[in-house]
């Protein structure tokens, strides 16, 4: 017999069952009507498992039946067994209706901040056997690399196999604190913002240093702007501004406390941005996902767009 094959133990796990079943009932009979099978099968079973292991495990006389030595020592072997296969079986039920295991969520730094975080609690409370993972990270992240699971990202998606669906817009507004308009003025038409620092969200992938408006009469404006400081972390760039360092390009939702308690301020009101990107959950694809990262996926899609202000 091979000893090193998970195969061939497969392969004796019905064997094994059945021996054990006949050695506690005493019967073949008795084992073969538990079990809902003929008694000649059982008996198959018994002997085909005496010629794997080369030994004769059980005496039969037409009155008795009695374990051989090498049969009690197998049955002790196999004590674990019934526990082990209710454990397996538990398991298998629970994998088909309660969503279990590990979902890693990646998402920007504030979109993570804003709209994420704010919905764990229930996510932990609604999945309680899923271990949640969060990576926040503003530059392009690739999913199978770093083993994500689900992604919340902003822009339209490539040509990709990716699985994506909708489930905001993102829009911009222009903010400054109040200290810096109050020493560098206060800009009143986009071609002012030359002479100002404004600070300039750059990731692996882009460097958003392109502004566009459209005025009251839908005239669209296009400035390039400079600055002293460019950065990959969206927070970073709302400590500045409160620090009164320059002028930034930033969602008006995800600094919605700073702007209500004055900290920053917007400006060129009058004018509209050009352009507004979706915010996608992403996945690889539902051939890959778990039961657990396809309930998550869900669930998001459920409670997010509400709070980004678009219809489902």
């Amino acid at each position: 017999m091979s000893t090193n094959s998970l195969f061939d133990i497969h392969k004796l796990l019905p064997h094994l069952a059945t021996f054990r079943l006949v050695a506690e009932r005493g019967s073949f009979q008795s084992a073969a009507n538990e079990l809902n099978l003929p008694r000649s099968s059982v008996s198959k079973k018994i002997r085909q498992l005496e010629e794997i292991v080369e030994q004769r495990l059980l005496q039969r006389t037409t009155r008795k039946l009695t374990l051989t030595e090498a049969g009690e020592a197998l049955l002790n072997t196999t004590q674990e067994l019934p526990s082990l296969l209710d454990k397996m079986e538990t398991f298998l039920l629970d994998q088909q209706t309660i969503p279990s295991g590990k979902v890693k969520i990646s998402c920007s730094t504030l979109l993570g901040q804003h709209y994420l975080l704010p919905q764990m609690k229930y996510l932990v409370a609604c999945f309680p056997q899923i271990q949640f993972q969060l990576s926040f990270d503003d530059n392009c992240v690739d999913l199978i690399e770093n083993k994500i699971d689900i992604a919340i990202r902003i822009g339209e998606l490539p040509d990709s196999p990716m699985l994506a669906r909708k489930i905001g817009e993102k829009r911009w507004c222009f903010v400054a604190s109040d200290d810096y308009l109050k020493v560098n003025g206060y800009p009143t038409h986009p071609n002012q913002l030359v002479f100002h620092q404004c600070l300039v969200f750059a990731n692996q992938t882009s460097t958003q240093n392109h502004w566009q408006f459209v005025d009251e009469n839908k005239n669209i404006e296009s400035v390039s702007v400079e600055g002293a400081i460019q950065s990959d972390d969206a927070r970073a760039l709302v400590e500045l501004l409160k620090q009164g360092v320059g002028i930034a390009r930033l969602d008006p939702n995800v600094i919605a406390s700073e702007l209500k308690s004055g900290e920053l301020t917007t400006i060129l009101d009058s004018y509209t941005v050009d352009f507004t990107a979706p915010i996608q959950l992403l996945c690889l694809g539902k051939a890959t996902h778990s039961k657990a990262s396809r309930a998550v996926w869900d669930e998001l899609a459920r409670v997010l767009p509400p709070r980004l202000k678009i219809k489902k």
